[in-house]
């Protein structure tokens, strides 16, 4: 049973049957479709969420680029400054590697069903030999595995962040430091080769994989009073990783912000993450445990244990106290100090400053801004716990092993099984709605930006068919973007939009707009570019300057449950248009309140706080539009508004605050200005 050939398994030969494990698991749950390099439906319509379709426009776009030293990094995106596809998250060492072998390889071409069932197989392949170290025994090496393999953590970023899949290097190190503590060694080359390829996957795998590493060395450093060697080691091991990240473009037109305007704290890890099976995407997790409240960005600090991990932590801390094993734990703190100080340290920097528990946000822990600027550049924080996360995995194994371990092989094999079977059990519903969906988005194959859709995007988009060479976006546009993304990388245009690039220079992006805006303004607007936005307010500012300029100037709809509502505002220049979804802008464009909120307006309505501004009694009666061309026309002579035939009278107006104009009207309720969520269309009575 434990033999190849008469002789003893190997670390390799356990390695290949984890990889074994991890391939069945992965074809179990998605089949084979996803393998098919030439099936893309799953991509573009947005498999568990839209982020795929960001990675996968990435790489669309790259494939047109020329290659360049570094690599990845496409001129077509972020518009005529291009940008790395390492910020669509296209997972930069297989986007380059297949864009040298573009010329050989189909016209319709994805990796990244093949990149996620290599980061299964991998995944099983170092659980084998993480779990090899501690016994020979190989059904429990195998039984022991699948746990890491259907880890809830590694499905849950599966196809939903796909390059955050590459869960293996995690578990590779703790490898390395499992087998160094043992050897009494710290330099190894696959220690080397997994942090340095981190950067070339996803550059949150980076302060993982060193802060293990960084534990490894202090212990190394401290037991063996050596650290020269083992200094020049680390040195060397980061200047490759910074070298690799700088020939897969990890340095070329990003910025630490991202220009996103979320800073660390937001997407932190909740105090009950390890027991609630809750996040973005799925609709449940456990087949036992309720779902628990989150607030902020909770859902990305998604780190549930899954029942069988946790009921065997609580048994083995009983039976540690039950046994009065508490000197030998001590003994072993003692031993992985290092270990659980990165532990604690990712721990802490996982929950963040902004403590949440539950749905509510216990404590504020101010720190000084140059921190918070540089914990930004890992604003999504609690994806940091994910090294102390596969610990308790490891533990829990382990320790079922280490405490059975004098007993008949049958029973420790049993244990094993049993943890595995209400662990498996437990997270069922989540394993057959990734079996079920995946299959779903094979069957269905339709293009989002099908003209048949109901919104006017499709069949504007065909009826401007190689009519322009650029799309400039006088906006982030965050509803929209990722769609034209793909459209505009299967039509080989470039695009100015930032709204699906993870990191960009904002700065730079703000220039560029305004200069668009600009010629805009003074008659100077570019034909060979399509100018969108998805904010009124820019639109309406443009639109008299662009229609004098021969452009076609309107809003684009999307009707949902039987409702129109805008989708995206279109400045297409030489163009004329007429659309069933689509509503022209002319004289007789309606105005719309401002949907702006803050401590005193409430979407374009004076509602809240008015005793601190002394003007209680014009709640709910003061409206506000943007100052635009056409509001100053329809508002400067005005008496009343009118909205689906009742008049308005109009009080007073101010336009005191630069941008605005404020309208007080005889109404007692501007709220019924709304209809569905939106303004209703008002017009002006002179």
């Amino acid at each position: 049973m434990h033999s190849l050939s008469n002789r003893p398994l190997r670390t390799w030969h356990y390695f290949c049957l984890g990889a074994v494990l991890g391939a069945i698991v992965f074809l179990l749950l998605y089949g084979i479709s996803p393998l098919n390099v030439t099936n893309d439906s799953w991509l573009r319509n947005g498999y568990i969420e839209a982020d795929i379709q960001q990675h996968y426009a990435g790489w669309l776009f790259y494939r047109q680029s020329p290659l360049t030293l570094p690599f990845c990094y496409t001129p077509n995106i972020n518009w005529p400054n291009g940008i790395s596809v390492a910020f669509t998250d296209s997972i930069p060492l297989f986007a380059a590697l297949f864009r040298v072998l573009s010329p050989i390889l189909p016209a319709t071409f994805q990796y990244f069903g093949l990149y996620t069932f290599f980061c299964f197989m991998l995944q099983g392949g170092f659980a084998a030999i993480l779990i090899q170290r501690f016994t020979s025994v190989l059904p429990a090496i195998l039984i022991g595995s699948i746990p890491f393999v259907v880890s809830p953590i590694l499905l849950e970023r599966a196809f939903r962040h796909t390059a955050l899949g590459a869960h293996f290097l995690v578990l590779g190190t703790l490898y390395y430091y499992i087998r160094g503590k043992q050897e009494k060694r710290f330099i190894y080359k696959g220690l080397f080769a997994l942090n340095a390829i981190t950067l070339a996957i996803h550059p949150y795998f980076a302060p993982m994989t060193y802060a293990i590493t960084f534990a490894l060395f202090l212990e190394h450093c401290v037991s063996q009073k050596s650290w020269k060697k083992p200094l020049l080691f680390l040195i060397s091991n980061l200047l490759v990783s910074l070298s690799v990240g700088w020939l897969f473009g990890l340095f070329q037109g990003g910025s630490t912000s991202g220009g996103s305007g979320i800073q660390y704290g937001y997407f932190c890890m909740n105090l009950n993450a390890l027991w609630n099976p809750s996040s973005r995407g799925m609709s449940r997790w456990s087949l036992f445990l309720p779902t628990q409240n989150q607030v902020l960005g909770n859902y990305d600090g998604f780190n549930y244990l899954g029942l069988g991990v946790l009921l065997c932590s609580i048994v083995l801390g009983i039976s540690v106290l039950i046994q009065r094993k508490t000197l030998c734990l001590f003994q072993r703190i003692r031993e992985h100090w290092g270990l659980l100080l990165i532990c604690i340290c990712l721990g802490l920097f996982a929950v963040s400053n902004i403590i949440t528990a539950n749905g509510v946000v216990l404590a504020k822990i101010p720190l000084p801004q140059t921190f918070v600027n540089l914990a930004t550049t890992l604003r999504s924080s609690g994806r940091l716990f994910w090294p102390v996360y596969y610990l308790i995995y490891l533990v829990c194994i382990i320790g079922v092993i280490r405490v059975l371990q004098r007993t008949k092989q049958s029973i420790m094999i049993a244990a094993l099984s049993m943890l595995v079977l209400v662990q498996v059990v437990d997270i069922s519903p989540a394993l057959f709605e990734k079996y079920n969906s995946m299959r779903d988005y094979r069957e269905q194959g339709y293009n989002l930006l099908d003209s048949t859709h109901e919104n006017g995007l499709g069949a504007f988009l065909s009826a401007t068919e190689s009519r322009y060479e650029h799309i400039i976006a006088l906006d982030p546009l965050t509803k929209t973007g990722l769609t034209l993304a793909l459209y505009t990388a299967d039509h080989q245009m470039t695009s100015t939009d930032t709204s699906f690039v993870a990191r960009y220079d904002e700065t730079q992006a703000v220039e560029l707009r305004t200069e668009y805006i600009n010629s805009i303004l003074n008659g100077a607007m570019p034909r060979d570019a399509l100018f969108l936005t998805e904010q009124e307010s820019t639109f309406l500012q443009l639109a008299d300057s662009a229609k004098e300029q021969g452009a076609w100037c309107g809003v684009l709809l999307k009707v949902e449950d039987g409702v129109q509502s805008p989708l995206l505002y279109v400045i297409a220049p030489d163009m004329e248009y007429a659309g069933k979804l689509a509503k022209e802008y002319d004289e007789a464009y309606p105005l719309h309140i401002a949907d702006y909120s803050d401590d005193y307006w409430d979407h374009g309505i004076l509602s809240f706080n008015l005793e601190q501004i002394d003007r209680v009694e014009d709640k709910n009666r003061v409206v506000l539009f943007y100052d635009t061309p056409l509001a100053r026309r329809k508002l400067e002579n005005a008496t009343a508004l009118v909205a689906n035939g009742v008049q308005y009278p109009i009080v007073s107006m101010s336009d005191k605050d630069a941008g605005w104009i404020m309208v007080t009207l005889e109404i007692e309720d501007a709220h019924d200005l709304y209809e569905n969520g939106q303004s209703k269309d008002l017009e002006s009575i002179a």
